[in-house]
């Protein structure tokens, strides 16, 4: 099977209309009739069965597609139809950012509710002293982001020798961040016998292979649909900038004319956030900013105004673009256009859920052309273009475009320009000519003209050969 190539066979599964029709333990039939929950999504119809029957399972589902419900259904049917008090964690469950993990803890809470299992949250941003403590506790399912467990694990606290069930979620988010080593060393401390759940946005990931082959044992693999998939709920468009400046006016006025509940703004930095935060407030608009560099409480501070509607526009590095799962926000705006199609995928995916309407708008630049181009070819989807009249600008986009969609012009290098640079290029000097430029050379008759002194060989100096500097 060829996992880099994103290439897979679709599992067929007998689609279950209901969720009350699967063989889940009564208590979470229960609770999902309190939540209201009856109608499973696509990949829950089909990853749930295969969970049930203990298979090692990959799976692969667009953002909001109800993936974590997917993994915890199965899961804590295993956890309540085998009960073991005395064991330490059951269900090690990493990802990649904290808002994921602080949102996944929410839905397990919920899941949770009216049994005795347990769930332990450990990210960065909090007390080592609280999270020993809260693995002493022994809660049967750990949320964790893999640098702090990693750390915990290398001072002994946690003991995973138990461990049934090793959840994996947002695999290739964790591999763009850099924690394929820290996944393997934790795993590598896991009981072996364990099952293993992999749920990611894409498989295509060149760094995926190795973790498949390492840590699954012949797994199933369902895929439902691509990062390259369209968003058929989201309307995309975009809407070409001048500079900054004229980018900044654009924003203020989609923000105080577009209809919205709740709206992302997306830049590519954390400078870039913390400066369009103040400049949006002095406009009248209710903006919260958020990106790596806050603390934990901060951040959920942050989330909080926005769920609350206290602010109704957050502005965010890609640390928001994943995991978040905000009611309510049916426009996304990317101030800075997204380094990959990728991250495109992922920023945009915060709109257009569990079936709503949702508006992506892209502000480009001219510097930003190429790149937008190259995101909808890997999307194979064109952006609705777009102007503003009252503020439209004087970009409209290249004159030229190639095939491609990208700018046309610029001078092509050609043997003669090439050869014209080559021959004014300047010699390359020794640092020791370099110093005697503008010193008078001492003549060779002076050299010789010295007063010998006695067992002494008159001194010599052999001429220098000539350099470009001569």
């Amino acid at each position: 099977m060829d996992y880099n190539s994103g290439s897979f066979d679709l599992i067929a599964h007998k689609v279950t209309p209901l969720l009350s029709s699967l063989p889940l333990h009564p208590r979470l039939l229960q609770t999902l009739d309190d939540l209201g929950l009856n109608e499973p999504t696509p990949i829950q119809q089909q990853a749930i069965p295969l969970a049930l029957e203990g298979q090692d399972l990959i799976a692969s589902a667009e953002t909001g597609s109800g993936k974590t419900f997917a993994f915890m259904l199965p899961t804590l049917d295993r956890l309540l139809n085998t009960p073991a008090p005395d064991s330490g964690t059951r269900v090690l469950i990493l990802v990649p950012t904290r808002e994921l993990a602080h949102q996944i803890l929410k839905q397990g809470e919920k899941l949770i509710k009216g049994t005795r299992l347990q769930i332990g949250l450990i990210t960065g941003g909090e007390s080592f002293k609280y999270q020993r403590a809260l693995f002493r506790k022994n809660p049967e399912i750990i949320v964790a982001t893999p640098g702090r467990l990693l750390e915990h694990l290398e001072q002994g606290t946690p003991d995973f020798q138990g461990l049934e069930v090793l959840i994996l979620d947002e695999a290739d988010r964790m591999l763009d961040m850099g924690f394929s080593d820290d996944v393997l060393s934790i795993t590598g401390q896991c009981n072996s016998e364990r099952q293993t759940l992999l749920f990611s946005a894409t498989l295509s990931h060149r760094g995926l292979k190795g973790i498949i082959d390492t840590l699954l044992r012949d797994p199933a693999v369902i895929t439902l649909s691509t990062v390259r998939d369209r968003h058929g709920s989201i309307t995309q468009q975009i809407i070409p900038a001048d500079d900054k400046i004229h980018k900044k006016n654009l924003l203020a006025w989609l923000l105080q004319n577009e209809t919205y509940d709740k709206a992302l703004v997306f830049t590519n930095t954390k400078l870039q956030a913390d400066a369009l935060g103040p400049e949006l407030r002095k406009q009248g608009l209710r903006v919260g900013v958020l990106h790596g560099d806050m603390t934990q409480d901060e951040r959920n501070q942050m989330m909080g105004l926005l769920r609350q509607g206290t602010i109704k526009t957050l502005v965010a590095t890609d640390v928001a673009a994943r995991g978040l799962d905000i009611k309510g926000v049916d426009l996304v705006i990317n101030f800075d256009m997204a380094r990959s199609g990728k991250d495109y995928v992922h920023r945009i995916g915060r709109t257009g859920r569990a079936g709503e309407q949702g508006l992506a708008i892209s502000l480009i630049s001219h510097q930003e052309w190429n790149l937008m181009t190259g995101i909808e070819r890997y999307l194979k989807h064109e952006f609705e273009r777009r102007l503003i009249k009252e503020i439209a600008g004087e970009y409209r986009g290249p004159k030229k475009l190639k095939r491609s969609g990208k700018a046309a012009g610029g001078k092509k290098k050609t043997a003669s320009t090439t050869a014209e640079k080559a021959k004014n290029k300047k010699a390359k000097q020794r640092l020791r000519d370099k110093k005697n430029i503008g010193k008078r050379r001492q003549p060779k008759d002076a050299e010789t003209a010295a007063p010998r002194e006695a067992g002494h060989k008159p001194l010599t100096r052999k001429a220098s050969k000539p350099t470009a500097s001569d």
